[in-house]
């Protein structure tokens, strides 16, 4: 039995891991579905939601991302979005028409678009994967396109197990 000291191959490596979750909204997502807002979950009536809406206790929202949508097929009026933005306006920290899901997509494709990947110069890149929060697939798109002019390679996973994305072809 040799006393060779235990390597750390993975801390050698030279891989740069980049972790979508730390980029994950600070606020809490809320949302504001139309549904029960409507009559028999089909019609909007202006005097009714209009007096619901004064009624309403729109402190909840406070320091949220505020996602306004309808999860029933109705015609929902342009000004209804535009109402119920009037009253989260001062009190929610951002306000997204549409679903939470689409809300984080918005979300990371801005985010991705405004970072500055030169550091990712010549780096072998791993996306870290097995994210607790609900990360949205197209922020892996996102990132893996905007990493391919800089990094040597993307790579998907944990160091320990990747799987290869990219990898630019040497030079000859």
């Amino acid at each position: 039995m040799t006393d060779k000291p235990l390597i750390n191959r993975v801390a050698n490596s030279g891989l740069v891991t980049i972790d979508l979750e730390t980029y994950f909204p600070k606020h809490e997502l809320a949302g504001f579905d139309l549904k029960a807002w409507l009559f028999m979950e089909q019609i909007l009536k202006e005097k009714d939601f209009r007096a619901a809406l004064k009624e309403h206790d729109w402190s909840q929202y406070q320091d949220k991302v505020v996602t306004i949508y309808c999860s029933v097929d109705a015609i929902i009026p342009t000004w209804a979005f535009m109402l119920i933005s009037s009253y989260c306006n001062g009190i929610a920290a951002d306000i997204y028409q549409g679903e939470p899901d689409a809300y984080l997509k918005y979300y990371y494709k801005n985010l991705l678009v405004g970072l500055d990947y030169t550091e990712y110069q010549d780096k072998r890149v791993v996306i870290k994967g097995c994210s607790n929060l609900p990360v949205p697939t197209i922020a892996y798109m996102e990132i893996t396109e905007k990493l391919k002019p800089f990094a040597q390679s993307v790579m998907y996973g944990e160091p320990c197990s990747t799987v290869p994305i990219f990898k630019r072809p040497r030079k000859v």
